[in-house]
């Protein structure tokens, strides 16, 4: 009896895990608001009705997407803070990680790309505020630990180098599509070239 309560609850897991996924890509597709939970519920094969033997609300399913999504993230950022390496490989570790993230979790990027400033306002998802706080502070210690050390140039006006990283590094999820014909760590490595070290030839 408690091996096939085992594989229940396997399945369940499961299931759920299946719906998250049509979920997310849905509203990655065609944003929160437009997507309905009919709209997952046909999409994953099953009655309206079904879909919430697993979830309260659309909100629910977005907070797990997202709430997993972040937690991930930022374990791996902060392992990467926490390895103690010089702040130039540090900040090329984050980038790297980062278009992982958008590799692995393209539909939960592009959702967060898209929601997160509505969905703060709600109390159930006062983490994003949270997240983005540390974000901030994570990447700003770094280039200025950059500037100290020397690994970045003098006077760099930190706030515009961080404003232009992050922007530029999350946009890509617009673009980029996992399976294409460059690699999400190509495409890190040519970035990190040109923030790096420019665009202009040698003199």
């Amino acid at each position: 009896m408690a091996n096939n309560g085992g594989k229940t609850e396997a399945t369940r897991s499961e299931r759920r895990s299946e719906l998250l996924e049509i979920a997310a890509g849905l509203f990655a597709d065609r944003g929160m608001k437009s997507t309905t939970v009919r709209d997952i519920a046909d999409s994953a094969g099953i009655l309206s009705g079904s879909l919430y033997h697993h979830f309260d609300s659309k909100e629910s399913i977005v907070d797990e997407i997202l709430a997993e999504f972040l937690d991930e993230l930022f374990g791996r950022y902060r392992r990467i803070v926490d390895a103690g390496q010089d702040a130039r490989t540090t900040l090329e570790e984050l980038v790297r990680a980062s278009f992982g993230a958008i590799d692995v979790r393209h539909s939960a990027v592009a959702i967060y790309q898209d929601e997160a400033k509505h969905l703060a306002a709600n109390p159930r998802f006062g983490y994003l505020g949270e997240r983005a706080r540390e974000f901030r502070e994570l990447w700003i210690g770094v280039l200025r630990r950059g500037v100290a050390d020397g690994s970045f140039r003098p006077g760099l006006d930190v706030e515009i180098a961080f404003r232009f990283i992050r922007d530029t590094v999350w946009v890509a999820v617009r673009w980029y599509r996992p399976g294409g014909e460059r690699s999400a760590d190509t495409i890190a490595s040519e970035y990190l070239s040109i923030v790096l070290n420019g665009i202009s030839a040698g003199t």
